[in-house]
Order: C-alpha cells, then sequence, then structure tokens
C-alpha cells in the first residue's frame, strides 16, 4: 500500500484532476467539521450531504425539506441554518436525520476526492475504527487529505495525518506522509497539538475551548462515514 498525504488545500484543488483509482480516501478536518460529522454519525445522523458552498446547501434544502442545515463560515454559524460546525450540536436530535453541511475547507475536501474508489471521513474520534477499515480494504493507495484552514496548511490535520500514518504501521510513505509522521513526534499528543494549532487557538480565543477537547479524544467512537455519490453514511459495524 502506498501512503501520500495532501498538506494543503493548494494540493486539493488539483485533485480533481488526479487519478486516484484503486485509492482509498481519508479526509481530516480535526477541527472541526469531519470531527462534527464523525459525532452526528455515532449519535444516530442517517446521512449527510457535504456542499461546496452556501447557496449549494440551499439548493439541496429545496429537495430535502426535511434535512437540517449546517455549517460555517469563519468558524462562526451561518445565517438561516440549523446547525453551526460545534461537534456539541450534533449529540442531540440528530438521530435519524438527513444533514446538509457547508464548510470553509472541510466538505470542499470531502467532494474534491468523490471520484476515488473510497471516501472515508476521518478525525481523531473515530481513528481506531478508520486503521480497521482500512486494513480490512488494503487499498493499493492510501491518500490521506489535510483539509486546511482557508488555503493554508493546519498542524491538527497534519497531526492527525501523521497519528494514522503511525497506526497503520505498513505501506510505502512517500515524502508528505514521512513529513506527516515527523510532525506527531513534536507532537506526541492530541490536545497540546491542537491547543498549538491556529485554529485551536482561535477557538481557544473565542472561549470554545471544550470543542477543542472533545476533538482532541482518541477513538472514543466506532462509525466510520463513507461517502457515496456525494453522500456520507455509517458504514455498517
Amino acid at each position: 500500500m502506498l501512503i501520500d498525504v495532501v498538506l494543503n488545500p493548494a494540493e486539493i484543488a488539483l485533485l480533481s484532476r488526479r487519478d486516484l483509482s484503486g485509492t482509498t480516501c481519508v479526509i481530516f478536518d480535526v477541527l472541526r467539521a469531519t470531527s462534527s460529522m464523525v459525532t452526528a454519525l455515532a449519535h444516530g445522523a442517517a446521512a449527510i450531504y457535504p456542499a461546496c458552498t452556501i447557496e449549494e446547501a440551499f439548493e439541496l434544502k429545496k429537495q430535502l425539506p426535511d434535512a437540517l442545515l449546517g455549517g460555517e463560515r469563519h468558524g462562526d454559524p451561518i445565517a438561516g441554518f440549523d446547525l453551526g460546525n460545534s461537534p456539541f450540536e450534533y449529540r442531540e436530535a440528530v438521530a435519524g436525520k438527513t444533514i446538509i453541511s457547508t464548510t470553509t475547507n472541510g466538505t470542499i475536501a470531502l467532494r474534491a476526492c468523490e471520484h476515488a474508489d473510497e471516501v472515508l471521513a476521518g478525525a481523531l474520534l473515530n481513528l481506531d475504527a478508520l486503521v480497521l477499515e482500512i486494513q480490512k480494504q488494503r487499498p493499493a493507495k492510501l491518500l490521506i487529505v489535510c483539509a486546511g484552514t482557508f488555503g493554508d496548511f493546519a498542524l491538527e490535520d497534519a497531526c492527525a495525518a501523521g497519528w494514522l500514518v503511525a497506526a497503520l504501521k505498513e505501506g510505502e510513505l512517500t515524502d508528505a506522509a514521512q513529513a506527516a509522521l515527523a510532525v506527531t513526534r513534536l507532537f506526541p499528543e492530541p490536545l497540546p497539538a491542537l491547543q498549538s494549532a491556529k485554529n485551536g487557538r482561535a477557538l481557544l480565543a473565542k472561549g470554545r475551548g471544550k470543542e477543542v477537547d472533545w476533538c482532541a479524544q482518541l477513538s472514543i467512537y466506532t462509525v466510520v462515514g463513507r461517502m457515496k455519490s456525494g453522500v456520507i453514511r455509517p458504514l455498517p459495524q
């Protein structure tokens, strides 16, 4: 298995032209999009539709009038939406629900990979489950996609990628995968890494440190979200 990592949004913009046949993609937007998605699925959400824009989300809402709208822009809730992007909002009243989500980086990263053989929504919250699923699939290629922050590298996503690489304990690593693994040697524990990251510092400054604490938890859920035809659903357990 060849393991590669996309470390910044500039590379994500090129994924639509990249051959992803034979590839399983794992998308990390640890603070907070994919952490919120994993939380929602763990609490019974039936499906999540990642939308690239607010306008696309509202159009999907017309087709799915019972769906909940969730997401953020610049870290803040979107006017007219039911939910923001805090994982705490996705622990209640989501069971059996369909969610339409749009975020600054995470949903764009997910959609950029939709032509891959497999697309998985990743978080620290379900890291062990991701490892088991990848080991079960045994793909020829694994591409770990770090959603980033606006157009920039995001420390928390690179750390998540490195921890996944370390947990797999096998595979041929590209230079980018080795770089992600090296980052985890600087931050062997999740919480200090997330607190040091730009996104983590911004949430702390807003008094939202509990969200950082939540997203830093390792493998508290066994659910894995798989995206097919633009829809994320939980894999059977």
